[in-house]
């Protein structure tokens, strides 16, 4: 969604739903941080355990480390593209002339709809960098409380194992296919076979009867 800013579809509900869908992400991490630390701290947890929570806990700082481009994007945006500050249009058309009254008169509404709402955006703004802060702070507490450096960490597969499998699975289901097209191919040979034996047959024995009378 945060690609859409600026675009045709940015709005208010747009900038409303990024918040809320951000604000649910941090409550979704601060749970999960709270979890993952809680269990790497214990003492008591099997090495086959702590090395599977490690591997968990690397792919969720790698998570947290998205989720701040993503909002650091989303702000970068905001500032460049401000839902009621009439400074930039989302859509250059190229057009003058005519118009210009037109698009004057509808700068000055814009202008009086900024007035009664000049802080939305301001507002905004400010929350989406204070978020981005305690997502940067969240993440230096988890350095700080948990050292897991990603190195240490060994993957359960090899790079691109998963693309490989779904291309085997791919190559698979095609080779089935083709195996099926050659069964039903075969098969209708066989058939065809048959049926040209038949009449080859039929027809020898109607020649045999013709030779017979004509003795």
């Amino acid at each position: 969604m945060v690609l859409t800013i600026g675009g045709t579809s940015d709005s208010q509900n747009l900038r409303e739903e990024l918040k809320k869908t951000r604000q649910k992400a941090q409550e979704l991490a601060v749970a999960n941080r709270n979890k993952l630390t809680t269990v790497l701290k214990d003492k008591s947890v099997s090495k086959e355990d702590k090395a599977e929570f490690e591997r968990l806990w690397v792919i969720f700082s790698t998570c947290l480390e998205i989720l701040e481009i993503d909002m650091r994007r989303a702000l970068e945006l905001g500032h460049e593209f401000p839902l009621n500050v009439p400074k930039k249009h989302l859509i250059q058309t190229g057009m003058s002339g005519g118009t210009s009254g037109v698009a004057a008169r509808a700068m000055s509404v814009q202008n009086m709809k900024y007035e009664a709402e000049h802080n939305i955006d301001v507002v905004d703004l400010k929350d989406l960098e204070n978020e981005i802060n305690q997502v940067g702070e969240m993440m230096y507490e988890m350095e700080m409380k948990v050292n897991v450096p990603q190195w240490t960490v060994e993957a359960k597969q090899d790079p691109g194992a998963e693309l490989k499998s779904t291309i085997s699975v791919g190559a698979s289901s095609i080779g089935m296919i083709s195996v099926e097209e050659n069964k039903s191919f075969c098969d209708i040979s066989k058939v065809l076979a048959g049926i040209i034996f038949t009449a080859v047959l039929l027809i020898a024995i109607v020649l045999a009867v013709c030779v017979v009378k004509l003795s």
